[in-house]
């Protein structure tokens, strides 16, 4: 529904004007929308790839676990001399002003961290596989967050790019109309007015 306001040569400008921003708005939305689409589409094939490579991981794993265990026993005094890993830090980057997480992560060295006297190469192998496992965890996080992220800032613009081309542009453009139509009746009137006063002081 347009806007009611007074037919007037200042509200016809103001309204071309607003009508103006809000197509220039709707042209940035629909640009930012399609650059994101296409950063969101990119990380969904690395994320199908690193979900394919991490399940395969895990499998080699945890049949390492079970053949050290098998080995060994229960190695659970062995996990517990494994060290926290710190070496995690998130940075960010901004795409289209949608902040998305860059995971860094600083690769330990794979020395043993545990005594010989208490392992086997078979619990070594189980280290050498789970250490591959954290690092593509650590890859699946930063870009499934990228997707999520993107994916909330695209449902976000699409309805901010809606509401300009379905609600406010079609109103300026109604507002517009209105007012034009109006100003041009009124200098019809005015026009056929001063032509009816020229012409009784022709005849007088």
């Amino acid at each position: 529904m347009a806007k009611q306001v007074t037919p007037t040569k200042t509200n016809l400008i103001a309204a071309k004007k607003s009508l103006e921003l809000a197509a220039m708005g709707y042209d940035l939305l629909d640009k930012k929308r399609n650059v994101l689409i296409k950063e969101m589409m990119g990380l969904i094939d690395d994320v199908k790839l690193i979900r394919d490579q991490i399940t395969n991981s895990y499998q080699k794993a945890y049949n390492a676990l079970q053949d050290a265990n098998i080995s060994l026993g229960i190695i659970s005094d062995i996990v517990q001399d494994v060290p926290i890993d710190k070496g995690i830090k998130v940075r960010y980057r901004s795409v289209m002003g949608v902040e998305l997480p860059r995971i860094e992560y600083e690769k330990e060295c794979l020395d043993i961290v545990y005594g010989f006297e208490e392992a086997n190469s078979k619990v070594d192998y189980a280290y050498v596989c789970f250490s591959e496992v954290k690092e593509l965890t650590v890859k699946l996080a930063e870009v499934e967050n990228s997707v999520y992220r993107l994916a909330n800032a695209i449902r976000q613009t699409q309805t901010r790019a809606n509401a300009l081309k379905n609600i406010s542009i079609p109103n300026f453009q109604k507002t517009v109309k209105l007012i034009s139509e109006s100003l041009e009746e009124k200098e019809r009137e005015s026009f056929s007015t001063q032509k009816v006063i020229k012409s009784q002081k022709a005849h007088t």
